[in-house]
């Protein structure tokens, strides 16, 4: 077999691979939308609390005016949406696309079922908790899976790119806002208290689901079969190994470590191959506080500032 034939079998083992990614993050998008959406229209929408976002604006025009949400969330949407194309690209915006016209669907679908429900009607705060702890999950699922339910999240990509303010805090701005205006509509800032409650639970839900999914770990290896299993890592579980010179301090002989890292639901996979290639190997495994670069997350750097400091 040829360089060229190995290089077209490896792009086509990429594309593949990309697609089944691709796959796995619209079905994640899918369940996440179905929980957000469930978090919505059963806890939230019937017992008057709001919340932030196209989905807070949609619930203040159907308690204010009877506009259905599903029109008011989509029609909103679809105008952000329309921007965002032609700012920031096709590529940010298709699984947003997706997740909006789905979730359109499910409000059309959950909605009579919810009005029939009417759960915790006389347990507002409850009824607060469990629909951010849906709504926060949902949200945390989809950034994971490269996507967004839209709303204040395109909004706030968009200004990100032409100015220096954090994404969380032009989310934060946009929600506080339109829970405080729910105050004109429902008349009761006991209501409105309930809708920061659900902010604040939220993101304290996204936070929990993304850093859990992102923690990263070390493995220092220490094996006579360092190779075969650096070979494995890098196969098996597609993580880059570095290999380092040591010696032992009592016994003077020479030894190899191999370094690696990886993420956190990766490690029973890299155990399973050391166990099977030499059960009596040394392994140490720590948390990593932040790995950024290839594979990993991206260096959290502020542009604007260090353009000052290099001129």
């Amino acid at each position: 077999m040829n360089s060229n034939q190995e290089t077209s079998i490896q792009r086509t083992k990429i594309i593949k691979k990309r697609r089944f990614n691709d796959l796995i993050d619209y079905f994640g998008i899918t369940i996440a939308v179905l929980m957000g959406t469930c978090g919505w229209l059963i806890f939230l929408l019937p017992n008057e609390i709001s919340m932030g976002g196209v989905t807070g604006i949609s619930s203040i025009l159907y308690w204010g005016l009877k506009i259905p949400v599903d029109a008011t969330y989509f029609t909103i949407n679809a105008i952000l949406l329309g921007l965002a194309l032609k700012i920031l690209g096709f590529k940010f915006c298709i699984k947003t696309i997706y997740a909006v016209a789905v979730m359109t669907v499910f409000i059309r679908l959950i909605k009579p079922i919810a009005e029939e429900m009417h759960l915790l009607s006389d347990q507002p705060f409850m009824a607060a908790i469990l629909g951010a702890s849906f709504i926060g999950i949902s949200i945390g699922i989809c950034l994971l899976c490269n996507g967004s339910t839209g709303g204040s999240d395109v909004v706030a990509a968009m200004v990100n790119k032409y100015h220096d303010i954090s994404l969380g805090n032009i989310i934060l701005m946009c929600d506080l806002g339109i829970i405080t205006s729910s105050y004109f509509v429902l008349r009761d800032w006991e209501q409105v208290l309930y809708g920061y409650v659900v902010l604040f639970v939220t993101s304290f839900c996204v936070d929990n689901v993304i850093n859990k999914a992102r923690r990263s770990v070390q493995f220092f290896i220490i094996s006579e079969k360092y190779e075969e299993i650096a070979r494995q890592i890098n196969i098996e579980a597609q993580r880059g190994c570095t290999l380092i010179d040591g010696r032992g301090f009592y016994s003077d002989k020479e030894a190899k470590l191999i370094f690696v890292l990886a993420k956190q639901n990766e490690s029973s996979k890299i155990f399973q191959l050391i166990d099977e290639i030499d059960p009596n190997a040394f392994v140490s495994q720590s948390a990593v506080i932040g790995a950024y670069g290839l594979g990993f997350d991206r260096f959290k750097v502020k542009k604007g500032k260090k353009k000052q400091q290099m001129a």
